[in-house]
């Protein structure tokens, strides 16, 4: 075992680590991004329901 192996195997492991914590971070922000866009949905769908109630009346 040389020294430039002992040096590589932290900063991979600290790499990796980063990468797991970024990674999680941006499935929570998608998340938040899809019910975002759902609620925005469900609001143009009940905006469309009332418009087209008036229409009728």
């Amino acid at each position: 075992m040389n020294i430039a192996s002992v040096l590589k195997t932290p900063v991979l492991l600290a790499i990796l680590a980063l990468g797991a914590g970024s990674a999680l971070s941006a499935c929570n922000t998608i998340e938040g991004l899809g019910e975002d866009t759902q609620a925005a949905g469900e609001a143009t769908s009940e905006t469309a329901r009332e418009a087209e109630e008036e229409l009728e009346d």
